[in-house]
């Protein structure tokens, strides 16, 4: 194995697993959360990053083993890896959560920290503002802090504005003001929104949690026209179960009228779009014992009901339904609008899907780290830490090659082979598969098998890059 000057004299058969796990040990004795954003710091001053914008938000991992599910959380000192919410749609497993914070420009995450499994997000963000936001605003000096809408808890904004941090959240639309605001909408006068062809916006004023901020109402006409055919073939599909659902009671006998009307008025409780056209009919029929025709002279031995109606799908609640599509609220407690305006707003809430892109990244199959496998919680957490060092990795690289191909004027084939400027760093280490090293009489050694598109990626890196594929 050739050796390098950084790591002088090690072999392949150093690096087992006792090794390594002692490694993940020294990681999590050094403190994995600050000693992640230690070396984050000196990355985004390293890009000359202006991190104008935090991304914040959390995501979980399924973990495969026990580990200490059944310990009393109060009493460890580590994550409780136990049962909770699971993003991977396996709920039958233990949980481990990461929570992520990313710079707005190039996805550079800047902090994490592992949380127990049965953990939420309102509760971490709150845990993270409290004792970590102080060390971002000192070394990062970002304007502000963007989330999803388990930020936007009366008691974390309270936080945020104590510690002066400005911020950006969508507003959730289970809250009263917001569901009102969203309710009227329809009759609200919206402007363009500067930049954005298919955004709409009105803002209001807001004392949510006693902070004052401004509210912005959003409308996306293209994805309400998306929601509303989405909407339409589930009303359907709901409207011909509460038919079909109404035609099997119809054929369901009851011992007495009362029952049945009870049975129909459930129905009608249940139903979210059907209606009863009139009042339902209930349709006594004789019941006799013995086989065949009865005498026309005998007497039944009971009766059975039946209850009938008209059912049709009703307006208003189909109107009510399609009201809302495509809105939503953002809040900022920044009240200067010559600083933040709807554009420049929208534009940094979009990019929380850095930090979502950036959980893709660390979920991808590519990447081998789906489940885990450790032999203790402590490890898990280094493991992390590792993980999202790899990310930090991934997002710089993409970063670079972006910034230069814009710089230079200069372009990169994407999957559908049209030129552009941003190519993920997936695609482009994909690109670079079929690259070998020819030796010619166990000494010259030539690279071959390099192509156009590549030596735009060689080229645009510098002379560095070009040193090794020369």
């Amino acid at each position: 194995m050739r050796t390098s000057r950084s790591g002088e004299g090690i072999q392949a058969d150093h690096l087992n697993d006792k090794i390594l796990g002692r490694a993940l040990d020294s990681l999590y004795d050094a403190g994995v959360s600050d000693l992640y954003l230690h070396l984050a710091i000196k990355v985004v001053n390293h890009l000359k990053l202006p991190c104008k914008a935090l991304n914040l938000d959390g995501t979980s991992f399924h973990v495969d083993g026990d580990y200490n599910s059944n310990d009393d959380p109060d009493d460890l000192k580590c994550i409780h890896i136990c049962r909770g919410y699971s993003r991977d749609h396996r709920p039958d497993l233990n949980q481990v959560v990461l929570q992520l914070m990313t710079e707005n420009e190039a996805g550079i995450p800047v902090f994490m920290a592992p949380a127990s499994g049965n953990v939420n997000d309102k509760t971490c963000f709150q845990e993270i503002i409290k004792n970590h936001l102080s060390c971002f605003r000192a070394a990062l000096n970002s304007h502000y802090l963007v989330a999803d809408a388990a930020m936007y808890v009366a008691e974390t904004l309270q936080l945020l504005d104590d510690q002066k941090q400005r911020f950006i959240s969508r507003v959730p639309l289970n809250i009263k003001d917001a569901k009102q605001l969203v309710g009227k909408a329809p009759a609200v006068s919206l402007k363009p929104v500067e930049g954005y062809e298919d955004y709409y916006f009105a803002q209001v004023p807001s004392t949510y949690g006693d902070v004052q901020q401004r509210w912005f109402l959003f409308l996306n006409k293209k994805r309400r026209q998306s929601e509303q055919k989405t909407l339409i073939r589930k009303m359907e599909k709901q409207s011909l179960k509460e038919a079909r659902d109404l035609e099997k009671l119809r054929k369901k006998a009851f011992l007495c009228e009362d029952d049945a009307l009870q049975a129909f008025a459930l129905w009608q409780k249940q139903s979210k779009l059907c209606q009863s056209g009139s009042e339902p009919e209930v349709i006594r029929k004789p019941c006799y014992s013995g086989k065949g025709r009865p005498p026309s002279d005998s007497k039944p031995d009971h009766f059975e009901y039946f209850v009938h109606g008209v059912c049709f799908v009703a307006c208003e609640k189909k109107e009510h339904a399609q009201a809302s599509l495509g809105y939503f609220i953002l809040s900022t407690n920044e009240l200067d609008q010559n600083r933040l305006h709807a554009g420049e707003l929208l534009s940094t809430y979009k990019s929380q899907q850095q930090v979502e892109g950036g959980f893709r990244f660390l979920k991808s199959p590519d990447f081998l780290v789906s489940s885990l496998y450790l032999k203790k919680p402590e490890r898990i957490e280094s493991l992390l830490m590792v993980m999202t060092l790899c990310l930090m990795v991934y997002a710089a690289i993409q970063h670079r090659i972006r910034h230069e191909l814009k710089k230079q004027s200069r372009v990169f084939p994407n999957q559908k082979k049209k030129p552009c400027q941003n190519p993920t760093a997936r695609w482009v280490f994909f690109c670079f598969q079929g690259i070998n090293v020819l030796t010619v009489n166990n000494q010259e050694q030539h690279v071959v098998g390099l192509k156009e598109k590549q030596l735009t990626i060689i080229q645009i890196l510098g002379i560095s890059y070009e040193s090794v594929y020369s």
